[in-house]
């Protein structure tokens, strides 16, 4: 559960933020607000499921606050720590559904078991919403088959931009060619070895699950929801024309987390997501389809229950292009690196072409054919021919010496494997950039607050993302790597001679008793005795 707190007086704001255990409950702070104004902002971005709301703060009073959120976001939880002993505020924060509250100086215990409370009753309530008897029912109901045949239709390219517009009226779908996309696919995770409750067969009632849980979490959102021929369930968001690309993307990342909250609440299962890396317009859909379904393929690497954006680099090529035939299919399958429908999709080329060859020139005009299918592919991503064949690559030159039907096939394979393990390598080296760059922002800006939920909305990805991304690169959480280096720069600067509020100031520390504190935790003596 995502938790945050608005709080306009400095010193307890940040002791609440830091000195209670918060993920002893399962719940992580995703944000701080010294007002209402400031807090709808992080809100509408962050998507919180509980708010730990002050009422008397400028600009906008938390009971202003906390009848926007009733409008906004009825299901988010509000609790009140006041100093206003006074029935009229009380009863005002009761009509408006306030959770508790709870009077200052409230205890860390009290507060941390009323936010617990207070996650458990959402929880109860998402899983009421969702009980598994409507999905069954919902299950054996017909989806609207003609929508969703368009939707796969538009995702996989194989409509103009005219023939779009021209669908969607008669589907009474309101799309536009002046409009802004983009794209998130949701999967349901491997079922886990210990799961009871189902098998693999119930896979189909599984995907239906997730799809109808997405598309009623999602009713309030100017979107669509449709299936695709892998079971994917795939959302189509509508942006808004006066916002900014990475803004939008952001909202995006941040809702395709709350949706995967909410299937773990209901079903007691993961699922992840892939999201698209950019926005597009009607005729651009297929790009950022196949965006999204290569960022949910590096589940492989990064783990399950994730919302993944797209960070794949493209070379100067032409886009890609799917048509409803086997060369298509061939390239989708290794664009999201997945070899065996890669090996399914060169198999049915084979058996439509090479296999029917019976002269020598036949063969050999299919084996240059198959040589410039992969010579188009392996350049359109902007690699070496060379380095992705490896031993291979001679029978580019050499297709001659391929003397048998035998030969020929199994250098096809050997070249669909060798391209998936050159692009899974390829997607490591971009998190490789990704984490580099935190590296950099933390020692450059080490006189700064630095939280991984203020990096993320630098680098235009989600936190949980980022922080399993960074977790997995480095060994270390985020928040202990910026510790350690805060503190082993402060003892630097004090064993310089430097003051005890110098030393504060440099790694990001504007109370200094603070520092103080955490510097004698992390050391186990203090600033002064260490400057002394």
């Amino acid at each position: 559960m995502n938790l945050l707190i608005v709080e306009d007086e400095v010193r307890l704001r940040n002791s609440l933020v830091n000195n209670i255990p918060w993920d002893t409950i399962g719940v992580e702070v995703v944000g701080q607000a010294m007002n209402g104004v400031e807090a709808l902002e992080l809100i509408d971005r962050k998507k919180p499921d509980i708010l730990l709301l002050d009422l008397q703060m400028p600009e906008m009073d938390g009971l202003t606050l906390a009848r926007h959120i009733r409008v906004v976001d009825p299901l988010l939880k509000i609790i009140v720590l006041s100093g206003h002993d006074d029935f009229v505020y009380a009863q005002a924060a009761v009509e408006l559904g306030v959770t508790k509250y709870l009077l200052k100086p409230a205890g860390d215990k009290e507060i941390l078991e009323t936010v617990r409370e207070a996650a458990q009753r959402l929880k109860e309530e998402l899983e009421h919403r969702h009980n598994m008897d409507e999905l069954r029912l919902r299950w054996r109901q017909h989806l609207p088959h003609l929508v969703n045949e368009f939707f796969q239709g538009w995702l996989g390219g194989k409509y103009e931009s005219w023939e779009i517009e021209q669908k969607s009226r008669d589907l009474q779908l309101e799309l536009s060619a002046s409009d802004r996309y983009a794209v998130a696919v949701f999967d349901m995770d491997p079922l886990p070895e210990a799961e009871t409750r189902f098998t693999p067969k119930d896979a189909p009632l599984l995907q239906f699950s997730l799809g109808s849980i997405v598309k009623e979490s999602l009713e309030p959102y100017p979107c669509w929801v449709a299936t695709d021929p892998a079971g994917y369930t795939v959302v189509v968001f509508r942006l808004p024309d006066d916002e900014q690309a990475n803004a939008s993307l952001q909202k995006v990342n941040a809702i395709a987390e709350k949706l995967l909250l909410t299937v773990r609440s209901c079903l007691k299962l993961t699922a992840s997501a892939g999201i698209s890396g950019e926005t597009g317009d009607i005729g651009e859909m297929n790009k950022l389809y196949v965006q999204a379904v290569r960022a949910l393929q590096n589940r492989l690497v990064l783990g399950n229950d994730l919302a993944i954006p797209y960070r794949g680099e493209r070379g100067s090529g032409p886009e890609l292009t799917m048509q409803p035939n086997c060369e298509k299919a061939l390239e989708i399958a290794l664009d999201t690196g997945e070899e065996a429908k890669a090996q399914a999709a060169l198999k049915a080329l084979w058996d439509g072409g090479m296999a029917k060859a019976e002269t020598v020139e036949d063969t050999h005009e299919h084996i240059l054919y198959f040589a410039g299918l992969f010579v188009r592919l392996i350049q359109k991503m902007g690699w070496s021919v060379r380095e992705v064949a490896g031993k291979d690559f001679v029978h580019f030159h050499h297709y001659r010496d391929l003397a048998a039907k035998e030969q020929i096939w199994g250098w096809l394979t050997r070249m669909i494997t060798a391209y998936v393990a050159y692009a899974g390598e390829r997607r490591k080296l971009a998190s490789h950039g990704t984490v580099k760059t935190i590296l950099g922002l933390v020692e450059n800006e080490i006189d700064q607050e630095m939280t991984l939920h203020a990096v993320a909305d630098r680098l235009y990805v989600n936190s949980s993302y980022l922080s399993r991304l960074f977790k997995e690169e480095t060994g270390k959480a985020f928040s202990s790597y910026v510790l350690e280096r805060k503190m082993e720069r402060a003892k630097t600067i004090l064993l310089d001679g430097a003051r005890v509020y110098d030393a504060a100031s440099a790694v990001g520390y504007r109370d200094v008793s603070y520092f103080t504190r955490v510097f004698r935790k992390y050391w186990g003596v203090t600033p002064g005795e260490v400057r002394a």
